[in-house]
This record gives structure tokens, C-alpha cells and sequence, in this order.
């Protein structure tokens, strides 16, 4: 009884029912478009993506699916987005105002709150910001496709709803079979949604805090983890950009047909993408290989702790990097911004990264034995499935049953975390009652 109320076992447990039901209510004939019953693989497949705000395909989500299939696919996006715990807690706020303890401890899991006494204020705040942010980007996109590209308004507010929901939650899903391409001279439609993209990649803690500062007279210092997500995000998105305008620039299939403000405009849309977005107003496919191996990396790393987007987190990344420049350098303790880094964070930091490049690596070479796609185009693949990004070279709907399955397990493990998983898997920890004697091997 005391395992299955674990808060870590009750966050995966709740991912997983909310996959199921998604799945469920995908299989029923009303959510195609010809009215025929969707199979257990695709519906299961789509749920996953949606939930975990990853964005691959294997049906067009324009063509395929009914007005009623896109409804929940919105509303699965919105519900993963969010987090489980964090919209129960708000429900549970709304119509008890109170959240019970165990409630809270499951929240924290989620939202990564820093204390249980700020859970409270935590959901509250992760809803204002969602709904906040979505119904200006919507705004934004309802006037620009009635009044510039001609839309119904009806059919301007459903497509501005739903990209603005999909933007703001990372999911990358669009109502186009390409995407965003038709839009790649459109800076009114691709900057808006990718500064949608990067607010919700930061991560709720940095909204927080940028709101308390707010209200707080007085100066206060920055957390470091604040101080670590923004000055990375930052670092990330000028390297991005400029690694794929550049590696693209005089490619005749993406960035070179265009002129240089719509070149710039498209590199910096694709460089903010890998923050696990997915849309795309390019042709992956045609992608040179060094462009598609360095969004391999960015996709990887991904965005900002407790927020929307996937990947091991800016976070993890450069405190792993911190770890290895005082290993580097010699010294017994690592150092960051001014403050000493606790040992538990850079094991946390460590494990993190091993377990996803295992993950990625073992899913890749599982695909690579039995599909007939290069390696660019699986580990491509792989590492926007478990980064839940949605980017796609094409292959995701050619895969074998077995390669579905292992991408639906992938994007299942990195929307949740290897640490969350596994700590769910183990249920709880053991502490060691005795060392034995210490030795030290031959290292390199």
C-alpha cells in the first residue's frame, strides 16, 4: 500500500492512465475523418505524443483525423503539457481550495516546487501562465490568418487555438500535412510561435521567480538555477541559430532558396526549434548531415527543468559541464556561480545524462538492425522521441510495428525522466548500514 503511493509511482502511474484513455477515445470511428476505427498501434502511438507533448506522427493530423480526434488531441497536449499532478491539484483547488499532503508531495514531483508550502501557489501559477501565454499567442494568430491569409474567423480561432496550445506546450502537432512550411515568410506566424516555444521551454521555477522579483521591493539575488536556465537558454539558441543558418545557408532544398531576411528568419525558427517545439518551416529531410547531427545535440539537451519542453534539461547539461571543468582542473569541489555545487545534484546531473545517451543509443541500434534507414536518420529519430521534440526526417510513419513501439517507449521515458521512472520502478530507496574497505582501480 505504501508503494503505490509514492508520489513518483503516482506522477508515471497518471501519465499512463491519461496515455490509455487518449488512446481509448482515439480508437472510436468518431475520431477519423472517415468514421473507421483507428488501430490500437496508431491510436496508442498519437496518444503518447500528445501526452508527452513530442509532436511525431504516423497519420497526418490534418487529413486524418476528425474535428472531434483533434479536440483531444488539443486536449491531451494541454493535460501533458501542464502535468498531471499540477492539473489535478488545480482541479482539486478550485473545488475543495485546499490540497491535501499527499496531493502536494505529488504536485512537487511534477512541478519540481521547491518546498511542499509552495505547491499551492506553484499550480495556481503554472495555470495563469499556460493560459496566459496561449491566449495571447492565439490572439496573435487568429487576426493574422483572418486578416492576412485570408481564413473564416471560425477557422482562424480553431487553428489559432490549437497551434497556440501546441506552441506554448512544446508538442509541435500542426493541423498541415507540412507543418509550417507554408508559413516560412511569415514572421507574424513563425516568431510569435517560437517565442511561445522558448517561454514554455524556460520552465514554471524561472516564470516564478521573475514574478516574485516582480512584486518584491527591494533587491534580491537570482537562484543559480535561474541564473544556469536563462544564461543557457540564451548561449543555446544564439549557438543554434547560427549552427543551422550557417551549415544551411547554401543549401538549394532549405535555406538557400530563400532571400537573406528570410534566410535569417528560417534559421532562427529552426534554431529555436530543437528546444523540443517541433514545428518545422523546412524540410528536414533535406537537411545536410552536420545540420542534422548538431540538432541532434540541441534536441538532446533540450529546454528549462519543470516546464514543457523535453531533453535532459539545460539544467543537467552545464552542470554536468561544471563537473567535468573541476574534475579538469583539479579541484575536490565544484563551484558554480558563485556557489558550491551539492554532491547529490551532480550525481543527480550524471546519472541523467547516462541513462538518456543509453536509452537513445540502445533504441538506435535496436532500429538500425531491423529498418532499412541510415544512421542519421534513426539516431535523428531516436533522439526527437526521447527529447519530445517532433522533429522528423520523414521515416516515422515507415517504421515496422516494433519501431513504434520502441518510440512510444522513448517518448513515454523522456517526457517523464530516467530519474523519475526509475525511482518509480524502484519504488524507494535503501540506505547502506555499512562501507567496506575502499580501493581504487586504474582510471583511463
Amino acid at each position: 500500500m505504501v508503494r503505490l503511493q509514492h508520489p513518483s509511482v503516482i506522477v508515471v502511474g497518471s501519465f499512463a492512465a491519461v496515455v490509455l484513455a487518449g488512446t481509448a477515445m482515439l480508437m472510436t470511428p468518431w475520431a477519423s475523418r472517415d468514421g473507421s476505427a483507428t488501430g490500437l498501434e496508431n491510436a496508442l502511438f498519437t496518444a503518447t505524443s500528445a501526452v508527452c507533448v513530442t509532436g511525431l506522427i504516423v497519420l497526418d493530423t490534418a487529413s486524418y483525423w476528425s474535428g472531434l480526434g483533434i479536440v483531444i488531441i488539443g486536449a491531451l497536449i494541454q493535460v501533458g503539457g501542464f502535468g498531471i499532478m499540477a492539473l489535478v491539484s488545480v482541479v482539486v483547488l478550485l473545488l475543495a481550495h485546499r490540497v491535501g499532503l499527499r496531493m502536494q508531495l505529488s504536485a512537487q514531483m511534477e512541478t519540481k516546487a521547491l518546498t511542499i508550502g509552495e505547491v499551492r501557489r506553484v499550480v495556481q501559477g503554472v495555470f495563469l501562465v499556460s493560459v496566459s501565454v496561449e491566449a495571447v499567442l492565439a490572439l496573435v494568430l487568429v487576426l493574422r490568418l483572418a486578416l492576412h491569409h485570408g481564413y473564416s474567423w471560425p477557422r482562424a480561432l480553431e487553428y489559432g487555438v490549437f497551434h497556440a496550445i501546441s506552441a506554448f506546450n512544446n508538442a509541435g502537432f500542426a493541423l498541415y500535412t507540412d507543418s509550417l512550411v507554408g508559413f516560412d515568410t511569415d514572421p507574424w506566424i513563425l516568431v510569435p510561435i517560437a517565442l511561445a516555444v522558448i517561454a514554455g521551454g524556460l520552465g514554471f521555477p524561472v516564470w516564478f521567480e521573475l514574478w516574485r522579483h516582480a512584486r518584491r521591493s527591494g533587491r534580491r539575488g537570482w537562484s543559480l538555477h535561474f541564473k544556469i536556465t536563462t544564461a543557457m537558454t540564451a548561449l543555446l539558441l544564439v549557438v543554434g541559430t547560427a549552427l543551422i543558418t550557417v551549415l544551411e545557408w547554401r543549401n538549394p532544398a532549405t535555406l538557400g532558396a530563400y532571400d537573406d531576411a528570410d534566410k535569417l528568419l528560417n534559421g532562427f525558427f529552426h534554431g529555436v526549434m530543437p528546444r523540443t517545439a517541433g514545428f518545422n518551416s523546412l524540410d528536414v529531410g533535406e537537411m545536410r548531415p552536420s545540420t542534422l547531427l548538431a540538432t541532434d545535440v540541441l534536441m538532446f539537451i533540450g529546454g528549462g527543468s519543470a516546464g514543457t519542453a523535453g531533453g535532459i534539461k539545460v539544467t543537467t547539461f552545464a552542470l554536468v559541464g561544471f563537473v567535468l571543468w573541476s574534475i579538469v582542473r583539479g579541484e575536490s569541489s565544484v563551484h558554480v556561480m558563485g556557489r558550491r555545487l551539492e554532491t547529490g545534484a551532480q550525481q543527480q546531473a550524471l546519472a541523467v545524462a547516462l541513462l538518456s545517451i543509453g536509452a537513445v543509443i540502445g533504441c538506435t541500434l535496436v532500429l538500425l538492425s531491423t529498418t532499412r534507414f541510415s544512421l542519421d536518420q534513426v539516431l535523428f529519430e531516436t533522439v526527437s522521441a526521447f527529447g519530445t521534440v517532433g522533429l522528423s526526417t520523414g521515416i516515422t510513419a515507415e517504421l515496422p510495428p516494433l519501431g513504434h513501439l520502441l518510440i512510444t517507449l522513448l517518448m513515454f521515458v523522456g517526457r517523464l525522466g530516467p530519474i523519475t521512472l526509475a525511482t518509480a520502478l524502484a519504488l524507494r530507496t535503501t540506505g547502506r548500514r555499512f562501507e567496506l574497505p575502499e580501493e581504487r582501480p586504474i582510471v583511463g
